[in-house]
């Protein structure tokens, strides 16, 4: 009963101070008090309610490149990944389709790729300034560049640009990536905010050598930070990678995932949060659950059929057979069903608790 009271304590804590220490959290993330976990993710929703609203926001995803010049140990993009079918699609592929979604009333198109370099900055920005025009939000995940090239494109008409870290503790990020620099990715991150872009983190959930204390140093990194946009999502591994071996229990990663999606609702507030495309590879319906614990954010893959099926960063990623319009159509009655509303608007960071309405472009 001591553990249950101390856990409590904090929940109070949490709802009236909207702040924990990284023990704190710790805490709560090793708890496995159902009630205990129950309440934290009501507190999420109700936090949610009161600084983002019930709105939902749609972001049409292309995923348009699967080529990479990193060799991240998780990642099936992988350069070094033989098994994997490249391809990348056309400028005027991806225009076309950008256009289609337009139409279809989704306001912001997300651009996704592995680090692939065979796309120059100046293409890019031309393909930026169409798109522009179609009246959309645009936001970037294509990776670290070089800091001109984020200024063009910011300049060519991007709004935002997610850059996940996958984890604030150094070592394991080290682990992770092979190639790459803790410090330099982060200063990605800031010479992007500095540009005017809306800033993307965010971590994945059950790593292999990842402790509770790593996951709430995360969190309370994406506090200090102030990040607009943070993806949350389960470590999925890919039998095509360097830890594509690891084994662990699907349910319990489900629930952390939960559990850390909902702390940082908490202690972000405004952050745009999304339900990842993760969680429901993970276990079915994850991602409407993610809806009801802090998420208001929502990723349609929209990636052609032919493609899509090639863009495996992990695997179980559904391809649903159908038309993308009739997905997308099933995802706006899917987020009604939860007894949500779809936005109409761009959804930019609400820059005050309280609206519900996000900032109009």
């Amino acid at each position: 009963m001591k553990n249950r009271g101390k856990e409590w304590d904090l929940l109070n804590k949490l709802n009236e101070e909207e702040d924990l220490t990284p023990d704190e959290i710790t805490t709560l993330l090793e708890s496995k008090d159902k009630e205990v976990e129950e309440r934290l993710f009501y507190l999420a929703n109700e936090k949610r309610k009161k600084y983002v609203g019930d709105e939902v926001h749609i972001r049409g995803l292309i995923e348009f490149s699967n080529f990479c010049r990193r060799n991240c140990f998780y990642c099936g993009l992988r350069r070094d990944n033989r098994k994997l079918k490249r391809y990348r699609m056309t400028g005027e592929e991806i225009y076309n389709l950008a256009e289609k979604i337009a139409l279809q009333g989704v306001k912001t198109i997300v651009l996704q790729s592995g680090e692939d370099l065979a796309y120059d900055a100046k293409s890019l920005a031309s393909l930026l300034y169409r798109i522009k025009k179609l009246g959309v939000a645009i936001t970037l995940s294509i990776g670290e560049r070089e800091f001109w090239e984020y200024a063009l494109w910011r300049e060519a008409g991007a709004d935002r640009y997610l850059l996940k870290q996958e984890t604030f503790d150094r070592e394991l990020f080290a682990r992770l990536h092979p190639d790459d620099d803790f410090d330099q990715r982060l200063e990605c991150q800031r010479v992007l905010r500095e540009l005017g872009y809306e800033v993307g983190s965010g971590n994945m959930v059950g790593l292999p050598h990842q402790t509770p204390q790593s996951l709430a140093l995360d969190i309370k990194k994406f506090e200090e930070w102030n990040f607009d946009m943070i993806g949350i999502g389960p470590f999925i591994p890919n039998p095509d990678t360097p830890w594509g071996g690891e084994v662990s229990d699907p349910e319990e990663k489900y629930l952390l995932t939960l559990k850390v999606l909902a702390l940082t609702r908490i202690l972000t507030k405004t952050s745009n949060l999304p339900a990842t495309t993760a969680l429901g590879a993970l276990i079915p319906g994850g991602r409407e659950r993610a809806l009801s614990c802090g998420a208001n954010v929502f990723m349609p893959n929209l990636t052609p059929s032919p493609y899509q099926k090639e863009y495996i960063i992990y695997p179980g990623k559904k391809d649903t057979g159908k038309s993308w319009e009739s997905y997308l159509l099933e995802v706006k009655k899917m987020i009604e069903r939860e007894g949500r509303r779809v936005s109409t608007d761009y959804g930019n960071r609400v820059s005050s608790p309280v609206s519900g309405e996000a900032d109009r472009k």
